[in-house]
């Protein structure tokens, strides 16, 4: 443990037992067989988003064995997205003279914006496949994130990762298994993960919400694009782990992102709401 650790956390958690100990490894042992709590509860957020998506698509049409495969896609390219954006902002000259473990998705290591940028281009050459309205396929694909994204973290608990700094907060998290990726085993830290989930299950309330105001196709889908990326620049404030540091303006590299996302998406968002606007009042001057 480095030094300043040691002091932080005996200044900030003089009596630990009023912080949650976590002293569970990141996965169990079937033999020679790893099952990681991570893959699991991914695995399990897979299998509820597409749940999630197949019933909003049926609503419009779409055969349930259309929408399974188009997920299935969707979940591969997401996956290879998220790996290569992070291998992109992680240290990418180390990956390019060590390139067997670029696409080594087992060793840890996920950039959720590179699934954010990848999967509407999945679900757009799906939709001209399937000739189906890609807006819906979009608002089909926001939800199985809103939904999986919370479970997701779940992983990311067990694992010991995405933490805040220090902390003696009632509700912080002290690592005590050697096998977890916490930085420092017996200090409590802030549980960024756990804020992350909550402001993902925010944002779900928000899309049903929508939904079940009966708003137009693709508004789901821009409501979430604008949403995330601000959840993004709240969440990275708590966000202390060496993979996320002070790139430029005082702000990491998941908030520029979230910058630009927001650039491209709020204009869009604008014209859906000016449009859907004056289609109300064409239909109430009629």
């Amino acid at each position: 443990m480095r030094p300043e650790y040691a002091i932080v956390n005996r200044a900030m958690s003089p009596l630990p037992f009023l912080v949650i100990t976590d002293p569970l490894p990141p996965g169990i042992h079937l033999g020679p067989l790893q099952i990681r709590f991570y893959g699991l509860a991914y695995a399990i957020a897979f299998v509820v988003g597409t749940a999630v998506a197949r019933r909003h698509l049926a609503r419009r049409g779409v055969p349930s064995a259309t929408t399974s495969n188009i997920a299935f896609w969707t979940i591969v390219f997401g996956l290879l997205g998220a790996r290569i954006y992070y291998v992109a902002q992680s240290g990418w000259w180390w990956y390019l003279t060590h390139p067997q473990h670029i696409l080594a998705i087992w060793e840890g290591g996920m950039a959720f914006f590179g699934a954010v940028f990848t999967a509407p281009v999945v679900l757009l050459v799906m939709a001209r496949r399937y000739r189906i309205n890609f807006w819906d396929l979009l608002d089909a694909g926001v939800l199985f994130a809103a939904v999986g994204q919370p479970i997701g973290r779940l992983g990311n608990v067990m694992n010991g990762e995405i933490l805040g700094p220090p902390s003696n907060l009632p509700w912080a998290i002290r690592y005590t298994n050697p096998e977890t990726m916490a930085p420092h085993l017996g200090v409590a830290y802030q549980p960024a993960n756990l804020y992350e989930a909550v402001g993902t299950l925010i944002i779900l309330g928000v899309l049903l919400y929508l939904r079940r105001r009966g708003v137009p196709p693709g508004w789901l889908g821009l409501t979430y694009m604008a949403l995330y990326p601000i959840s993004q620049l709240i969440v990275f404030n708590w966000r202390t782990d060496y993979e996320t540091p002070v790139l430029l303006w005082g702000l990491k590299q998941a908030q520029l992102t979230s910058l630009f996302v927001l650039v491209v998406v709020v204009p869009l968002l604008l014209v859906a709401w000016y449009r859907s606007e004056r289609r109300v009042g064409r239909v109430q001057v009629s």
